[in-house]
């Protein structure tokens, strides 16, 4: 497939095979990528050449279509988040297999939709790996990217109670995730997000008891600085210089 301006999906296997590499197919491969899904290109050279592809919707939905995941990285740097429907976005999500892909879908395309929130509450219970670590890592981005009210905080941190009962590694690592980033927040959000931290540490679920104490390990150490409305850690190299 070619688009207007004549560049093919050829033309992208071509590039990617070029700059394939085994020690990067080895580190895909590690990521949980079936071996025949990879070609093996680092994140640099991607995102280099994210920027010179095509933003035709016909033409991103066939370079994910190939099934590589260097191809759904690139689909996923170049699409245009507002130009896809909701079976669309389904199809891209049905379609990963790391946490990788995820959290870039999340962070790149997902929370620039006006929906996002939707997708949140959508995914958050359900038992699929991806679908379940997205919600997560959604909430973990809405305090960077998206003006949060403290009541739609303290929403959030009631789903973080509610469904972070799971054991699964990706899982509870986002949960942890999006504690320590709705914390960085404000002052109150810091609060509120230690609170909600603790009652994790006290449920039977070691899942919860791990993402707890291990987002107050970084929760217990924010501080407001001047100049920044967010809070940063203590220990972080700007927050050392204080």
């Amino acid at each position: 497939m070619t688009d207007k301006k004549g560049t093919a999906i050829e033309d992208v296997l071509t590039y990617l095979k070029e700059h394939a590499s085994e020690k990067y197919k080895n580190n895909v491969v590690k990521l949980g990528i079936p071996e025949k899904e990879t070609l093996g290109v680092g994140t640099a050279d991607l995102r280099k050449f994210a920027k010179k592809l095509p933003k035709d919707k016909t033409f991103i939905l066939a370079l994910w279509a190939t099934g590589y995941h260097e191809c759904k990285i690139l689909a996923v740097l170049a699409l245009q988040p507002a130009d896809y429907t909701e079976k669309e976005i389904e199809t891209f999500m049905s379609g990963i297999q790391s946490w990788d892909l995820c959290d870039l879908f999340c962070k790149t395309v997902l929370i620039a939709r006006a929906d996002y929130d939707s997708w949140i509450r959508s995914w958050i219970d359900k038992e699929e790996l991806y679908y379940k670590r997205a919600a997560f890592t959604l909430i973990a981005s809405t305090s960077v990217h998206v003006s949060l009210t403290n009541e739609e905080i303290q929403d959030y941190l009631t789903l973080i109670k509610k469904y972070s009962a799971d054991e699964r590694l990706l899982v509870k690592k986002a949960v942890s995730w999006a504690l320590r980033e709705l914390g960085k927040t404000n002052e109150q959000a810091k609060e509120w997000s230690i609170e909600t931290a603790e009652i994790l540490t006290k449920q039977t679920d070691k899942g919860q008891q791990w993402a707890g104490k291990d987002a107050l390990k970084e929760l217990s150490t924010l501080v407001r600085t001047e100049g920044r409305t967010r809070l940063i850690s203590s220990k972080s190299k700007m927050g050392r210089a204080l």
